[in-house]
């Protein structure tokens, strides 16, 4: 299987929690929940924003079980409170 480069986008209070310019490797077919896995392994401080962070490639919010097959950016959002 080929290695996929995953790039890292964050918004919201992820945003101040992890390095701007974060880039993962993965084999072809990894899911979306793998990758945030190894963000989670390497900054530990962040896994509970993590847990509950959406997931987006472009404009589209993807499952965690979602399978990536090429190189992406792959956008978390956490959640946000207001009135």
């Amino acid at each position: 299987m080929a290695e996929i480069q995953i790039k890292i986008e964050t918004y919201g209070a992820i945003e101040r929690q992890l390095p701007k310019d974060l880039n993962f490797s993965c084999v072809e077919n990894s899911t979306v929940l793998e990758i945030l896995q190894q963000v989670s392994d390497q900054y530990p401080e962040c896994s509970s924003l993590l847990e509950k962070c959406a997931c987006a490639i472009g404009d589209e919010i993807i499952p965690r079980r979602h399978r990536l097959t090429n190189h992406c950016t792959l956008v978390l959002l956490s959640p946000v409170a207001g009135g």
